[in-house]
C-alpha cells in the first residue's frame, strides 16, 4: 500500500473516530408529557428538541415520551420525578402540579380570566407567574418557559349544557382536585382520572363527559368522536410549562442555561400559537364533525360564575389571597 493511500486511510479513520466520539458525547435528555403525539403539547416538545439540537450543534438531543409513559401513565407523578432528578424534562399543565405545588391552582380558578391578553399579562416576564416559578424551583423544577393548554370547555354525551342545572347528576371526568370542588358546586359527580384512561371511559359510558381545551386536546385527541355536546363556557384556564430538573440545570454553565431558556421560549411561543390557531378554527371544525355546540350568553355565563364562586373562594384561600390578588391586579392592568 502506498504512503499516499495509507495517509488517506488514516485520515478517514481519524474522521470516523472523531464523528463517533462526538456522537457518543452527545447528551440525550428525556422529556415526558401527558398527552398523545398528535397534540400541540407534543409538537411544542418536538420543536424544543429540534431547536436545541440545532443550536447546540448536535451536542444536546431531546427524546420525547408522550402519554406520561415514563411515569407509568400517571400524569401527576411526572413533576415529582423531575423534581427528584429521575426525569430530565417535563411538559405538563399547572393543574397536574397542584399535588406538589397547590399554589399552581391559581391559574385555573373558575372565571379568573376572560381572554388571552389577561393570561399573557400574568405569565409575561415580571408577571405574578414568576412567583410560581420560584416555588417550583424550591421543589426541584426550573421553569424554562410557559406554554398553553387553554380555556377548558365542557363536553358530554347526555344533553346540551346551558345552565348549572344541566350538569346535575352527570358523571364528569376531571384532571385535578380543584375541578372536583368546582364540579361538586355545579351538582355534577366528578371523577378524577388519568387522561390515558379517559377516552376509553367516555367510549364505555363510565363517565358522561369531560372538560378540556379545544385546540390543545379536544380536536387533536379526537374527543369529538366519543362526545356529542360541547359548551364553550371558558370556565377555567390551564397553562402548561416546560420544566427541567434543577439538578440537571445546575450541572450546566451559564451559556448552556441561556441557550436552554431561549430555545424553550421559542418552542413554547410556537406551541401557544398553534394552540390558539386550533382553538380559533375549532368550533366550526367540531360542528362539521357532528358536535352540537352551545356558545353561552352573558347571562348564562353569569349563572355559571355565580354557581362556581364558592369553589373560587375555597381555592383562593388555599392558594393564598396575596397571590390571587397579584394575578387579579395583573389582569386588571389589561382591562
Amino acid at each position: 500500500m502506498s504512503f499516499m493511500r495509507l495517509g488517506r486511510v488514516a485520515l478517514a479513520t481519524a474522521l470516523a473516530t472523531t464523528i463517533g466520539l462526538a456522537a457518543a458525547a452527545a447528551e440525550t435528555l428525556r422529556l415526558s408529557h401527558n398527552t398523545g403525539d398528535g397534540t400541540t403539547w407534543h409538537k411544542g416538545a418536538e420543536k424544543f428538541g429540534e431547536l436545541l439540537a440545532e443550536r447546540s450543534g448536535g451536542a444536546m438531543q431531546v427524546r420525547v415520551f408522550p402519554n406520561a409513559q415514563l411515569a407509568g401513565g400517571d400524569q401527576m407523578r411526572q413533576a415529582d420525578m423531575v423534581g427528584r432528578g429521575a426525569l430530565d424534562l417535563v411538559v405538563t399543565s399547572a393543574i397536574n402540579v397542584t399535588p406538589l405545588v397547590p399554589e399552581m391552582a391559581v391559574f385555573s380558578l373558575p372565571y379568573l380570566y376572560a381572554n388571552y391578553d389577561q393570561v399573557d399579562a400574568t405569565t409575561a416576564e415580571g408577571g405574578p407567574a414568576e412567583r410560581l416559578a420560584e416555588i417550583l424551583e424550591d421543589k426541584g423544577i426550573v421553569v424554562l418557559a410557559w406554554g398553553e393548554n387553554g380555556f377548558r370547555e365542557v363536553t358530554n354525551n347526555v344533553r346540551p349544557i346551558a345552565s348549572p342545572e344541566d350538569l346535575r347528576g352527570l358523571n364528569m371526568r376531571v384532571a385535578g382536585p380543584m375541578y372536583i370542588d368546582v364540579m361538586n358546586a355545579l351538582g355534577a359527580n366528578p371523577q378524577q382520572m388519568q387522561w390515558t384512561e379517559t377516552m376509553t371511559a367516555l367510549q364505555q359510558g363510565v363517565v358522561d363527559g369531560q372538560e378540556n381545551p379545544i385546540g390543545a386536546v379536544i380536536i387533536p385527541q379526537q374527543v369529538f368522536e366519543v362526545q356529542k355536546y360541547l359548551t364553550t363556557w371558558h370556565y377555567s384556564y390551564d397553562p402548561i410549562f416546560l420544566g427541567i430538573s434543577k439538578a440537571k440545570w445546575d450541572s450546566y454553565d451559564a451559556e448552556t442555561q441561556q441557550m436552554l431558556r431561549e430555545t424553550a421560549a421559542e418552542a413554547m411561543a410556537y406551541q401557544r400559537q398553534i394552540t390558539r390557531e386550533g382553538t380559533a378554527t375549532g368550533i366550526d371544525f367540531l360542528r362539521e364533525r357532528g358536535m352540537e355546540v352551545h356558545e353561552p350568553s352573558e347571562e348564562e355565563l353569569a349563572a355559571f360564575r355565580e354557581a362556581t364562586q364558592p369553589a373560587f373562594d375555597q381555592w383562593a384561600e388555599r392558594v393564598g389571597l396575596e397571590l390571587v390578588r397579584a394575578f387579579q391586579d395583573a389582569i386588571a392592568s389589561v382591562n
